[in-house]
């Protein structure tokens, strides 16, 4: 595979279900919006968080962006997991509209789905947004994804962004070191 559309429930099947529990180092997610969202593990449906979990307990790192709060229910289910807690990697930013999950820097998956049951879960067609997106093996186009992953991260933005008033990261990156990925 190279680069392949998906729409709807392929989504959900080839990312949330192949890609994201395949992830052996680390696993890049940016949002929107994130709400609680359930997903199939064998035969039982489980919180997305205990498919993190998991890859935390096997040494993934994982980094979480989001631009809008999570919900009551999904910090709910969040505090279930002490291995999120301790482990998972978070940044809040404002501006943040993409919508994008990379693994292992070798797949990457960019869309319309925001990490919410309507949008990458386990919901019904009847009950699931109309979504679509790009799944990419191609190595120039997850370059260009982690690159702008990356500069979020280290704050490159921050200093002349416009949003500094509803951001509560911005003030952290005066004094953080830089780190870029490894």
């Amino acid at each position: 595979m190279r680069t392949e559309l998906l729409t709807d429930e392929e989504i959900y099947q080839k990312v949330i279900l192949d890609m994201v529990p395949n992830t052996k180092r680390f696993l890049w997610i940016g949002t929107a919006d994130i709400k609680d969202l359930y997903v199939n593990k064998g035969k039982t449906m489980v919180p997305f968080l205990e498919i993190l979990s998991d890859l935390l307990q096997k040494g993934v790192e994982i980094r979480l962006i989001f631009a809008k709060e999570p919900g009551p229910a999904f910090r709910k289910d969040f505090d279930k997991y002490p291995t999120l807690i301790k482990g998972l990697e978070q940044m809040h930013c404002p501006r943040v509209h993409f919508k994008t999950i990379i693994s292992d820097g070798k797949t990457a998956f960019t869309g319309s789905a925001n990490l919410t049951g309507a949008g990458l879960g386990a919901k019904s067609k009847n009950n699931r947004n109309f979504e679509a997106g790009i799944l990419t093996t191609e190595p120039m186009f997850i370059e260009k994804l982690m690159t702008q992953i990356d500069q979020l991260w280290i704050g490159e933005n921050c200093r002349t962004c416009g949003k500094k008033q509803y951001c509560s990261e911005w003030q952290q990156f005066e004094t953080k070191p830089t780190k870029k990925r490894s």
